[in-house]
């Protein structure tokens, strides 16, 4: 526990100088594609307006480079084959550079998979002086219950989410703030650890520095859903091409996180299996001709498979799109399903409001926030990221959400457990039933 907790100090620190060097580049390390972009930051508190209108959460930042490239070695948002992904990151952040016209060292990464575990701690203890203080804030963030995750796991966000002083409950930050006795409520994710490791070392043989790591719900939910949403309670459904990451946010901060393990890519695997054709031929009917809600058209509209076996009267087949959908739509239904599993879970339920934010390259299928709405609830939405300055208009879809999710976190990283001077010998690893039940007293 004390190595990951000095390794994020570390990387704490490495983003914060990279920040006063002005540039840092974003990574998104995902199945069907790897993002890259790079920062330039002027060390303002708000970019100036471009003329694109007020953007939320910015912080004195532009993007100055951008590149994608099709990610290789990844499966389930997970690292398979190190050489192929460190080739891959290569040739994005390469790209990105050429663009920016910078070179680039520092680099922050966000990912999905790895097998995400939500825990809900509490601690108290009472506040020494007439005022809470940094002091009083590291020891009551030590004196959480820190749960007996299992051996093999990380933690990757450690965040206090609510503090109370006496009565008074929902406090942001408590610091300044006259008291006695000091509560908080903190919201812990923990991994994979030899996926984090993976990752470390592949950016590491890519001669870059990691200066900070993410997880992809996480940060898909800071840029799909709108300050009203975070704030209210909301839930953030990013569907991806390997993985599907599942988020919620409450008073601003998330407090669960969850993945399943299926996107877009296996869609398209069903598509390739059902119509007998290539991966590439899959992928390419999906996105100009498919769909989860069939009507009496789609019974006449006919789709031209183009395959390339050679033989003749196979490779000039046609469809209805009908059966396309007819393919598409239990594997869609199936995510959505796994989704809702993880939403009820985590008691979101219990929220006083139930918005649920559909975002990511696959949630672009025609048809499927109608689909969503029976499965998931009445509140839904498809979100795209928030604007950010200087983003390249291909940038700007529901695919990036978790890229420019990075960017603000990477400019206004929200306090964690790693950001306080802990005691040292409080590192409690008593057992702490997994829930995340917490939140329905808290709030």
């Amino acid at each position: 526990m004390i190595e990951l907790y000095e390794s994020q100090r570390a990387m704490r620190a490495m983003r914060k100088a990279a920040m006063q060097r002005g540039v840092v580049a974003i990574l998104d390390i995902g199945s069907s594609k790897i993002a890259c972009l790079v920062l330039r930051f002027d060390g303002s508190d708000s970019a100036a307006d471009d003329g694109m209108g007020p953007l939320a959460g910015q912080s004195g930042f532009r993007v100055i480079g951008a590149a994608t490239t099709r990610s290789r070695g990844v499966r389930f948002g997970e690292i398979h084959a190190m050489n192929e992904t460190e080739r891959a990151i290569r040739t994005a952040v390469q790209a990105a550079q050429k663009m920016a016209g910078i070179r680039v060292d520092h680099v922050i990464a966000a990912f999905s998979g790895a097998g995400p575990r939500s825990y809900g701690l509490a601690g108290q203890v009472d506040v020494q002086g007439v005022t809470v203080d940094e002091q009083d804030v590291a020891r009551v963030l030590s004196a959480c219950d820190v749960p007996d995750f299992g051996h093999g796991r990380e933690v990757l966000h450690a965040q206090p989410v609510n503090f109370a002083l006496d009565h008074r409950s929902g406090l942001i930050d408590p610091r300044g703030q006259i008291g006695n006795e000091l509560f908080c409520d903190m919201h812990m994710l923990t991994v994979d650890a030899q996926s984090i490791q993976n990752l470390a070392h592949c950016v590491k043989r890519c001669d870059l520095e990691l200066a900070g790591v993410a997880s992809s719900a996480y940060v898909s939910g800071i840029s799909a859903l709108v300050e009203d949403e975070q704030e209210m309670g909301a839930a953030c459904i990013d569907m991806g091409g390997g993985a599907t990451g599942v988020s919620i946010f409450m008073k601003k901060h998330m407090i669960y996180a969850d993945s399943v393990r299926m996107g877009g890519d296996h869609v398209t695997s069903d598509i390739s299996m059902g119509l007998q054709v290539p991966t590439a031929t899959a992928e390419r009917i999906k996105t100009f001709y498919g769909g989860v809600v069939a009507t009496g058209m789609d019974d006449r509209e006919m789709i031209e498979t183009d395959g390339e076996t050679g033989d003749w009267e196979h490779d000039r087949r046609k469809v209805s799109r009908a059966e396309l959908i007819g393919i598409m739509r239990p594997r869609v239904e199936e995510i959505l399903e796994e989704a809702r599993g993880c939403l009820d879970a985590a008691g979101f339920e219990h929220l006083p409001s139930q918005q649920i934010v559909l975002t990511g390259a696959a949630s672009q299928i025609p048809g499927l926030d109608g689909l969503a709405t029976k499965i998931l609830g009445q509140q839904v939405r498809l979100g795209r990221p928030m604007r950010v300055h200087g983003l390249p208009q291909a940038a700007t879809g529901p695919g990036f959400a978790g890229a420019v999710g990075l960017c603000l976190f990477a400019a206004k990283p929200q306090d964690e457990w790693w950001d306080f001077e802990l005691p040292v010998e409080k590192y409690p690893s008593r057992s702490f039933k997994r829930a995340v039940q917490w939140f329905r007293e808290n709030w």
